[in-house]
Parts: C-alpha cells; structure tokens; sequence
C-alpha cells in the first residue's frame, strides 16, 4: 500500500485555495493577501510533487505558476480567462519538503488579452520567473 503525503499546516495567513479538480488534484494549494494588496500563492513541495531526480518536477511549477497568472488576471478583470501563451524560465531547483511561494501581476490589458507576469521562490532561492497571455472568457454554466 502507497504512503499518503500531507501538507503541513500553511504559513501565517495562508488558507486553502479552491480550485478547478486538475489543479485541486495536484495540490493542495494556498492563498493570502498580502499587505500591499496582493495575492501570495503558495504550495509545500510532497514526495508525489518530484521526479526522479527527487526536485520538484518542471510541469508542477508551471501548473503552479499558470494558476498564479491567471489569478492575477482574474483580479484585474473580474473574471475567469483562459491562458494563450506561457513562457518559463527555471531559474533554480525546490525539493520536496520546501514550501513554494508565488506571485504575478498584469503588465497590460488589451481589449481582448491580458499580459501578465510571475515569479515562483522557496524561502531560499528564485526557483522560476515567467509571463503569460491570458484571454478573458465567460464561464459555461454545464
């Protein structure tokens, strides 16, 4: 029988994010304002989190960092969007056992896209940096 990994309790002020079931299922995830307003995100890398050279696998962080995009987006516009265009940057490693921080912002909004950018870092290091093109959407009711 597999171990089960859980998440220990977030940093001060962090709570749970709800999220879609992809993302829900790669988490858990966490959330905070920060004092200037913004939105921290945040994660603690689990075991099921790396790859085989026991860091935190590249497609993790990108699934981490599009949900920091497009919350950026969200609080710019009011809405859901859907992303475009992602680039990423790895900068360095994190490993199971860290927690992993992120933040974005919108750099410009244009009628029908939005420009955003992010930065993902554990307590120790910048871990990744990227941008994003995000495309504003109304949600289906299904």
């Amino acid at each position: 029988m597999a171990e089960t990994e859980f998440a220990p309790e977030p940093p001060e002020g962090f709570t749970a994010s709800a999220r879609g079931p992809y993302t829900t299922h790669n988490g858990p995830f966490f959330h905070r304002t920060a004092e200037d307003g913004s939105f921290e995100h945040a994660f603690h890398a689990l075991k099921r989190h790396c790859n085989g050279m026991g860091i935190v696998h590249g497609g993790m962080l990108t699934t981490f960092l599009d949900g920091v995009l497009a919350r950026a987006v969200w609080n710019a516009t009011g809405g859901a969007s859907v992303t475009v265009h992602l680039s990423v940057d790895f900068l360095s490693m994190a490993r199971a056992g860290d927690w992993v921080f992120g933040t974005g912002h919108v750099t410009r909004k244009a009628r029908d896209l939005v420009f955003v950018e992010g930065r993902v870092h554990t307590a120790h290091r910048e871990v990744l940096r990227g941008s994003g093109v995000f495309k504003p959407v109304r949600r289906r009711i299904e």
